[in-house]
């Protein structure tokens, strides 16, 4: 597994797109193709060959699929999640292209949302912002309740009804 710190792998916009495409979820190469077609496919080999490298994404399944080796791909060990320790070393310049890439990343899920045709999209649709007064206790507190609250829904279970959804957040702290 290569021993870079996980900011410098997930950084790239393309990476950080294969990695969201991911969360909770196991797909192939050809549904992440299907999923980013706006990358070419040797850039997506690339990259998904970084990510796995890393340890970041797993490759969960391997068949031959027309004498090809299709691989099914899924989060891996490393879980890509850039921590408190990870976003301090990160230079200034870092951390505003990996905001960026997030914002440009929900951005483009919001435009395939809106270009949809599926009218019942908008029942699942949300967005706000509400200031928080807490100290780091506080926060962490709060992370875990929401982690306890979110664990059923993290995964696929075929249940009728339910639909992938993204649940984005974001904490700005507002200098004093």
């Amino acid at each position: 597994m290569d021993d870079s710190s996980i900011a410098d792998v997930v950084m790239h916009p393309v990476r950080l797109r294969i990695i969201q495409q991911l969360g909770g979820r196991s797909l192939t190469t050809a549904q992440l193709r299907a999923a980013l077609p706006d990358v070419t496919q040797a850039t997506l080999y690339r990259h998904v060959a970084t990510l796995v490298a890393s340890g970041i994404l797993s490759v969960v399944e391997e068949r031959r699929v027309r004498g090809a080796v299709e691989r099914t791909l899924a989060l891996g060990d490393r879980m890509a999640h850039v921590d408190q320790t990870e976003l301090r070393a990160m230079s200034d310049a870092q951390l505003r292209s990996a905001f960026l890439a997030f914002l440009g990343d929900l951005s483009a899920d919001f435009d395939r949302f809106v270009d949809s045709e599926e009218a019942t999209l908008r029942d699942f649709v949300g967005f706000g912002r509400v200031p928080l007064y807490v100290d780091a206790a506080g926060l962490a507190a709060i992370q875990s309740g929401l982690s306890e609250l979110l664990a059923p829904y993290l995964s696929e279970t075929g249940d009728a009804g339910r639909r992938r959804v993204s649940l984005a957040t974001v904490l700005v702290p507002e200098p004093s």
